[in-house]
């Protein structure tokens, strides 16, 4: 019998390269997409006995970049049995710094590529009555974070979708998963300037893909990695709203007036 597939954007460096790995070490055949096709080979060879690979080089950051990687997954002709939707893009500064081409790219990749390819596949899915979606989130959907204002945002848009789309599903045979992780040692994060004040709640990325999927396997709705993590993200819940403004506020703030406040520094969706 044909194993099942997995199809994995951002696959080429941090959380998506490891998610790719697990779902190889664990019976998927993969599809993996990427605008670096050279890691997205590395990867490749790296699962090349465990599982067959496909690649798809598709840059999400572009209008048709969806498009193009739902064309090519089209002609391989294979059902998706997951669709891990890990691609993401990032900016630290305030928001009024950004850059135009800044804020497009983080609007296309973080939500529109994202909400693309969900809607695009999800269709076969629920005909097959089998399927599941996992969406890369973050801690910070649960709470405004300045000086990453419209990265969180963006995670908060995955969270809700992928919560609603959760119940929307319910008894079709397909589920919807969020993971929510913190800073995790990524290309992604090493790009955000003074991220090493995360200290304690930094994760490893190849826990966090095991937990991604041990989640998305179990059906379960949202998983947020780490006790660190966990435990802030429950602090911040029950706090009144104003005060955790204040407190991300005052963070980032003290954070930016350390540097140069009109410098921003982004993240190349992987």
């Amino acid at each position: 019998m044909a194993k099942p597939v997995a199809l994995v954007t951002g696959a080429s460096a941090g959380i998506g390269y490891e998610l790719a790995k697990v779902f190889a070490e664990n019976g998927y055949d993969l599809i993996v997409s990427a605008r670096r096709e050279e890691r997205l080979q590395q990867l490749a060879e790296d699962v090349g006995s465990l599982c067959s690979v496909d690649i798809v080089v598709a840059d999400l950051g572009k209008a048709r970049g969806p498009a193009t990687l739902l064309e090519a997954v089209a002609k391989l002709g294979k059902p998706i049995d997951v669709l891990v939707n890990n691609a993401g893009i990032a900016a630290s500064g305030p928001f009024q710094s950004l850059k135009r081409s800044q804020v497009k790219s983080i609007l296309q990749v973080n939500i529109r590529a994202l909400t693309e390819l969900t809607y695009e596949l999800l269709p076969d899915m629920i005909a097959r009555e089998s399927g599941k979606i996992l969406n890369v989130a973050s801690v910070v959907s649960f709470q405004p974070v300045p000086g990453m204002s419209l990265y969180a945002a963006s995670k908060a848009f995955v969270l809700s979708f992928t919560e609603s789309l959760s119940e929307d599903l319910k008894g079709s045979g397909v589920t919807s998963t969020a993971l929510c992780p913190g800073p995790t040692r990524t290309e992604m994060v090493a790009d955000i300037k003074n991220m090493e004040l995360a200290g304690p709640f930094m994760s490893d990325a190849r826990q966090v893909a095991q937990e991604g999927f041990r989640a998305c396997m179990g059906g379960e709705v949202v998983r947020i990695p780490g006790l660190m993590n966990q435990a802030m993200v429950t602090w911040s819940q029950y706090q009144p709203r104003w005060l955790v403004r204040f407190l991300s506020g005052l963070a980032a703030r003290n954070s930016f007036n350390s540097v140069n406040m009109g410098q921003t520094k982004a993240s190349m969706p992987e």
